[in-house]
């Protein structure tokens, strides 16, 4: 192969991955719409979550308060293929996971030291301006966790 055919099929490669994560309808930045959503007490708000293309993974960032009632800023990057990625900054979960069923369709679990602790669901809705999440479990002190999060797109 000479080299403009290795640039060209380079070239190809990253727009085609940046065209797949640009259609991905959960990347933007989301608020949570606190009128519309449940969030067990003592159980931890996230009051944004930021979701962006981080190469051929995707990077989330949310920010809100912890059961404990202290601000709360954690990590994820990986992809939506099942498999565990680790997070910083949430000391009830070290490891989550996603799977997409259908681009607008994502389970999630949240592990901590290898151990499921909580599994949920991700929507977005069809027009993109929704998001959705349930999770339900239990917290690191054994205590049932539920909540059900609407956040609208900003």
């Amino acid at each position: 192969m000479n080299a403009r055919a290795i640039v060209l099929t380079a070239l190809l490669g990253l727009f085609g991955t940046s065209a797949c994560l640009a259609a991905d309808a959960s990347i933007g930045s989301w608020k949570l719409n606190e009128a519309k959503s449940t969030v067990t007490a003592g159980a931890p708000k996230n009051n944004t979550v930021v979701i962006a293309a981080a190469g051929d993974q995707l990077k989330i960032t949310v920010d809100g308060v912890g059961g404990d009632g202290k601000p709360l800023h954690s990590e994820w990057t990986g992809k939506y293929d099942g498999k565990d990625y680790p997070v910083t900054g949430d000391p009830s979960t070290d490891a989550r996971a996603y799977k997409s069923a259908d681009g607008h369709t994502f389970e999630l679990t949240n592990k901590k030291s290898g151990k499921a602790t909580t599994t949920g669901k991700v929507v977005i809705s069809a027009d993109g301006k929704t998001r959705t999440v349930t999770v339900n479990g239990t917290s690191p002190d054994g205590k049932k966790v539920s909540i059900n999060a609407v956040y609208d797109k900003q």
